[in-house]
Formats: structure tokens, sequence, C-alpha cells
């Protein structure tokens, strides 16, 4: 692998990484959605990654199948007849891990990317002496 492969390679991860964040920050601004005229309420995203010898990129973006949450609420106009409002399926704690993580990816995809740069840097400063 050359460095402006190693370089391509950590761009794709910093994009990617990067739109996991985005799909998260979603994920996170719906949490409380609720289940209102039968509509049901916001259902979290996964974001799939995949890597091959050209970098990473987004497979797919998939609903988080897990069921949603239901609270006892009897006096909300938003409950069912059994007196229960359905929320979002996103879990917050959650959501924050995978956050972190992607935010740890994406400072490792800039330090990979910044120190191919200052290798081909060193490269070129040598040819000068």
């Amino acid at each position: 692998m050359t460095l402006n492969n190693a370089m391509r390679v950590s761009a794709t991860g910093l994009s990617a990484e990067r739109f996991r964040m985005d799909v998260i920050s979603s994920n996170i601004a719906n949490a409380n959605s609720m289940k209102v005229d039968g509509t049901d309420p916001y259902r979290a995203r996964r974001v799939v990654l995949q890597g091959d010898e050209d970098g990473v990129r987004i497979q797919s973006v998939e609903p988080d199948q897990s069921a949603f949450r239901r609270e006892a609420e009897p006096g909300s106009p938003y409950a069912d007849a059994e007196g229960f409002v359905t929320y979002s399926n996103v879990e917050p704690i959650i959501e924050m891990v995978d956050m972190m993580g992607a935010s740890r990816a994406y400072e490792a995809n800039i330090t990979a990317f910044n120190s191919a740069r200052t290798m081909i840097q060193a490269a070129l400063n040598i040819g000068r002496i």
C-alpha cells in the first residue's frame, strides 16, 4: 500500500464515521418521539459499514427492529386503550456509547491520515538535501 492509498483509506474512514455520527445524532434527537394517530414512533437506525482494500464504505442504513418502549400513562392523550404510550426504541445510553466509538474511530483516522501526510512530507524533504 502506498502512502497515497493510506491517505485515501483514512479519508473514506473519516467520511463513514462522520455519517455514522450524523445517524446517531438523529437517533438521539428522536429518542422521545411517540406513537401519534396510529403512526409508529421513530425507529432507531443503524449504519452498516463495509471495508475493503479501497477503504470503508457505507453498505446500508437499517432500521433497528427491537420493540418500541411502552410506558403506562393512562392520563396521556396519546395513550392506547390499555393506558400505555408507545415511545421510540432509541436507547440514549447505547447511542452515546456508539457515538463515543464513532468519535474515537474518527480520531484514529485523523491520526492515520496525518501520519501518512507527515511521511510524504519527510520523503519530499529527503530529496531537498
